[in-house]
């Protein structure tokens, strides 16, 4: 037989299955009260996910009341399964419940795909949930023909390409958050052929934070027409003016377009906006005048830092918004006097006016809060009027006051609040069992717990225990008033990131744990928010898997037994044809994802198609990994980042690995992560952390490393590891990681740049061995003729290059610049940027002064101070200014940089041998006491730009 006449069979075979798939399901809708089609959708669902809920048995989901499927008459019109730990891929079978109303998937990562363009038929949908989810790809133009859809949120996925114009067909949309996805492209508007965004005049809500949108923002966005009351566009890529339409929105309460590249003045009609509460403009390049807010008498938080505003005074509207609790105005250029009546704010908590060019005598009254926090850092203040008597908590670090002699006086050291958030234990001393807590009202149980993740928000003390009870009491009330079983809440460890995080644990009432639907309940409620809080603004919750969800969590691959005898062959068939139905489902999303995925040719046990061409690492499965990680349990994360989070495990019954999950957010394409596993595969050097293996399967990426037991190098300088290292150990650290990147940069080839050094990318060993890791930005030199790479400009803040930021040509010396800051933290032990300041200004700073020992003595590591002979200190710090210097042609290679370690590390051995020959003790003379540090003997030359100095001899 031909394949022709085979292809052909099968598709008349799948015709005939698929009708007696309908025939069974009207037969068995005789005995039964669900709907046919929902019912094979349903068993479809079950064939193809893993962990559905135990109770999704028999042939009548609404008459049995299946654990996440609500019905009206018999039809299935909400399928609501949040947090229940959901596996799968395939989605098209959703589509066939065509009475769905409320959909709510969120917070199964295990839910991993492309949402299907079918998602258009469900045309009763009012609610979709799909929070915190693993879903890629675009978002289907399929999904503005919903037109009964009230409430969209797809955040925290990995949603990329456009936003689809025809949301603008979404007449009845209040609700549209796709924050925390990848889209890129411009902000959609009407045209006379297409819809777009402004036509949304019923939506309350704009969700758009942490993508990739770039271009202006269109005019026509706003109007007196709209309802809008929250606009959040922060952390993208928008470029060009503010609209000046904005103004018109006046139902507006929070705008923010923090975080992008803005320009040109803001618009003077912002004032109109009488109602607004929140307004977060900073880190954009607006320029012009400050916007004068007079009016603006409901505004309780403004942040518009680090913008380049034309040089003013201090405005007048700071003291006439009543409302205010927080303003920032970092690096706006203000100068002159601070008026007093800034102070006499009501509800004012926190004023932020540091980096900028403020002088005269600082006056605070005596009307401020006690809880005000007030921070004036790098400004001209020259006196403080109430200098030992005050009750605030005030920082005026690098103004000329602090130079006098009140220079010890405790506003001249930076003091931090602790953000702890405790409520009082009324429990007394009580214990719980294993993997139980204990909960505000003193039983022990199973909480389910989580993170609340809030866009705006209208305070800034976090020690303020009023919020922490407003916020506890709306949950609770919103909780019982829905009939979950909630006997308590606890809030914990605020903290602001971009957003406003609280970590949440709700717990049971009556029994230990939660069952599935009250999971789900919560869930829903959580993200659908049906309710308001006073002082804070919209959230998303994304949840920890809960611990204690009863039943399987294998696929359920047995017979459905209805019940009746008559009808147990039907469902029997019914299983079979459903299997038949997926798998072609399942065979059709893999031929999509062919399409652009260079590993779907690759059969890891055959090394057939476009294997990456490896050298020494191994492929692992999503199951060998889930295995050795005790299913990436938190008891086995070892860090987290952006980029997801690092767990150990140990593969091949004896060797410790560290595995690097990526989570949804930051996963590369597969291109680009088949490039980065080529690359790391050659690397072989023992100052580099070796790949041990990788796993690409179920769309996860994930990079096995050798196990480092002593964490990070900034880990260590800050203390957090708890060992700390002398200056000989210091030096040998340096050592490490310098022939790590020389090897890197001059023996692999072509030549690798790792874009990426930093202190937190240098990891030490049970020896203290330093090893380069993170290649995840790395780059191939070449054989481009040039020296350089033209590339997007990636790296870390405080770390980069300035050249390659300015040209996007990178070369080796961007790793040197970037190593150069690294020999900086070792000296000082102080992060890149601290207190607005670059740490590479801070040390020019010391140098630049006559009296430099005592000036350096001020910002060396004092834990090196304590008691280390710091030899050759003058020559390290030559070195670290020579990797920082403005121009790239003028820093030394990466080769360079590790013979001058090594010279001072003779040095160092030669003054240890010379001690020990000329021990003091065999003298009768005295001998003259030797400073501190060694660099107090030593005469060198640096040059940084402008900034030559000398040490001399003493």
């Amino acid at each position: 037989m031909s394949m022709e006449n085979m292809i052909s069979l099968l598709e008349m075979s799948s015709r005939v299955l698929v009708f007696l798939l309908l025939v069974s399901t009207r037969i068995l809708a005789i005995f039964a009260v669900t709907y046919s089609g929902d019912l094979a959708a349903l068993i479809a669902l079950k064939a193809t996910w893993k962990n559905l809920p135990p109770n999704w048995v028999g042939g009548d989901p609404c008459g049995s009341k299946w654990d996440g499927i609500n019905c009206t008459d018999t039809r299935v019109t909400s399928l609501m399964l949040a947090g229940t730990g959901l596996e799968g891929s395939e989605f098209s079978d959703i589509s066939s419940l065509t009475g769905l109303q409320f959909l709510d998937l969120s917070n199964n990562i295990g839910l991993k795909g492309v949402l299907p363009s079918s998602i258009g038929n469900l045309k009763n949908l009012t609610v979709l949930i799909l929070i915190g989810c693993s879903f890629f790809g675009p978002i289907p133009d399929s999904i503005g023909s919903l037109q009964q859809l009230v409430y969209i949120s797809l955040n925290s996925n990995s949603f990329s390409g456009s936003i689809p114009p025809s949301i603008g067909n979404l007449s009845q949309l209040s609700w549209l958050d796709l924050s925390m996805n990848k889209l890129n492209g411009t902000i959609p508007v009407s045209t006379e052929t297409a819809p777009g965004l402004d036509l949304l005049l019923r939506a309350r809500h704009f969700h758009f934070s942490n993508n990739q949108l770039s271009g202006s923002i269109p005019d026509q966005l706003f109007s007196s027409n709209m309802n809008l009351v929250h606009v959040i566009f922060d952390n993208n890529k928008l470029t060009g003016n503010l609209p000046f339409s904005l103004g018109y929105v006046q139902t507006l309460l929070v705008v923010r377009f923090d975080w992008n590249s803005l320009d040109g003045p803001i618009p003077p009609n912002l004032s109109n906006l009488t109602s607004l509460n929140e307004l977060y403009l900073s880190n954009n390049n607006f320029n012009g005048n400050i916007p004068n807010l007079t009016g603006m008498h409901s505004l309780y938080y403004v942040d518009m830092s680090n913008n380049s505003f034309k040089a003013s005074g201090v405005p007048k509207w700071f003291s006439s918004l009543q409302s205010l609790t927080t303003l920032i105005m970092g690096n706006t250029r203000l100068q002159g006097q601070i008026p007093v009546d800034i102070f006499r704010l009501p509800q004012l908590e926190t004023v932020v006016l540091s980096n900028n060019n403020l002088s005269g005598i600082l006056d605070i009254g005596n009307s401020y809060s006690s809880n005000l926090t007030v921070d004036l850092q790098n400004n001209s203040i020259t006196d403080f009027q109430q200098k030992s008597d005050y009750n605030l908590q005030l920082t005026l670090v690098q103004n000329p006051v602090c130079n006098t002699n009140g220079a010890n006086a405790k506003f001249c050291s930076v003091q931090r609040r602790s953000n702890d958030l405790l409520p009082s234990n009324r429990c007394g001393v009580m214990s719980c069992g294993s993997h139980e807590i204990l909960s505000p009202n003193c039983q022990c149980s199973h909480p389910y717990t989580g993170t609340l993740h809030f866009y705006s928000f209208s305070f800034t003390d976090m020690q303020n225990l009023t919020y922490y009870r407003i916020l506890s009491r709306s949950l609770m009330t919103a909780f019982r008033s829905s009939g979950i079983p909630v006997d308590s809440v606890n809030l914990s460890s605020p903290m602001i990131d971009i957003y406003l995080q609280f970590q949440l644990q709700i717990f049971p009432s009556g029994e230990d744990s939660f069952n599935r639907t009250s999971i789900s309940d919560m869930g829903f409620l959580l993200n659908r928010q049906p309710f308001e809080i006073q002082y804070f603004g919209p959230f998303f919750f994304i949840d920890e898997q809960y611990c204690c969800l009863p039943g399987s969590k294998k696929p359920s691959h047995v017979g459905i037994i209805v019940g009746v005898a008559v009808g147990g062959s039907i469902l029997v068939l019914l299983i079979v044809l459903a299997g038949i139905y997926a798998l072609r489902q399942r065979k059709k999303a893999r031929r999509a994802m062919e399409m652009s995925n260079p590993f779907a040719s690759w059969n890891p046990e055959k090394g057939s198609g476009s294997v990456p061409q490896l050298q020494g690492a191994k492929w692992f499965s999503f199951e060998d990994l889930k295995k050795c990680t005790n299913n990436f349990s938190e008891s086995n994360c070892i860090g987290s980042g952006g980029y997801g989070k690092v767990y150990k495990g140990t593969v091949a019954s004896t060797q410790v690995v560290a595995i690097k999950r990526a989570q949804q957010g930051s996963m590369q394409g597969a291109t680009e992560f088949k490039t980065e596993i080529e690359l790391l595969s050659r690397i072989h050097h023992k100052n580099v952390v070796s790949l041990v293996g990788f796993c690409y399967e179920l769309g996860e990426q994930m990079l096995v490393y050798e196990y480092i037991s002593n964490g990070t190098l900034r880990d260590c300088l800050s203390g957090k590891s708890g060992f700390w290292l002398d200056w000989n150990k210091r030096l040998k650290v340096a050592l490490d990681a310098a022939r790590g990147l020389s090897y890197l940069h001059e023996l692999t080839d072509p030549p690798i740049i790792h874009r990426d050094v930093k202190s937190t990318n240098i990891l030490l060993d049970n020896n203290l061995n330093a090893k380069v890791a993170d290649f995840g930005l790395s780059k191939l030199l070449g054989d481009t003729g040039k020296g350089y790479v033209t590339t997007q400009v990636k790296g870390t803040l405080g770390y980069m290059d300035p050249e390659y930021y300015m040209t996007q040509q990178l070369t080796e010396k961007s790793d040197v610049y970037s190593f150069g800051v690294v020999l900086l933290e070792l000296m000082t032990a102080k992060a890149p940027i601290q207190h607005g300041k670059h740490i590479v200004r801070l040390v020019q700073e010391a140098m630049g002064n006559t009296k430099e020992a005592q000036n350096f003595d001020q910002i060396i590591d004092p834990t090196l101070e304590s008691g280390s002979k710091l030899v050759g200190l003058g020559k390290f710090v030559h070195l670290a200014m020579s990797c920082v210097r403005e121009s790239a042609a003028d820093r030394p290679k990466m080769g360079e940089v590790v013979r001058e370690i090594e010279n001072i590390i003779e040095l160092v051995a030669l003054d240890r041998k010379t001690e020990k020959r000329f021990d003091s003790s065999s003298f009768d003379e005295t001998i003259d006491e030797s400073p501190l540090h060694s660099y107090a003997a030593e005469g060198f030359d640096v040059s940084y730009g402008s900034f030559p100095f000398r040490l001399q001899h003493q």
